[in-house]
């Protein structure tokens, strides 16, 4: 059975730049293993994991949506074109086995957040979930802090800064 990693994350990163670089690696890691990889098929991040998978010979789906001119990427071997941005969210969760954030803005937040609050409704089955990044931390444990005061599951998402790790916990948990 084929399994997509979603990974979320900035369109403003570019070739040479660390958090491009960083994703590309990310890309590599997940492709050499045998997993396919979803993103919002975009520039940036979005480009650098497709390419890594890629050219490890996996295969990169890019979920874009209409209301943005923006080029997809040349490294997606499948778009699924969508009418609206909650579309375009619905589509990445859904086709997600594992989900990976890197650094973004409020667009990548916005995403984890839906992801997060699936697993905390039950509105879906709890899958391996990986925050890449000092900024995530702080972000998580303020989040789970309200978790627990509102009696809430916490301990969704892994955090590191390391992307080997980042890359070796969502296989392993997978």
């Amino acid at each position: 059975m084929e399994r997509i990693i979603t990974v979320f994350g900035s369109s403003k990163p570019k070739p040479g730049e660390e958090e491009y670089e960083t994703a590309y690696q990310l890309g590599k890691i997940l492709g050499k293993n045998g997993y396919n990889v979803c993103t919002g098929g975009y520039q940036g991040i979005m480009d650098a994991v497709s390419k890594g998978a890629s050219e490890m010979g996996s295969k990169a789906i890019g979920v874009t949506v209409n209301i943005f001119n923006a080029k997809a990427s040349s490294y997606i071997h499948e778009e699924i074109r969508c009418s609206s941005l909650f579309e375009r969210i619905e589509k990445l969760v859904e086709l997600g086995d594992a989900y990976i954030i890197l650094r973004g803005g409020t667009g990548t937040l916005v995403e984890l957040s839906i992801v997060w609050e699936m697993f905390n409704k039950y509105l879906m089955n709890e899958k391996p979930i990986a925050c890449h990044g000092k900024m995530w931390k702080d972000i998580v444990q303020i989040i789970d802090e309200r978790m627990k005061f509102e009696n809430r599951n916490q301990g969704f998402i892994f955090l590191t800064e390391n992307i080997e790790e980042c890359a070796e916990y969502i296989i392993r948990n997978i």
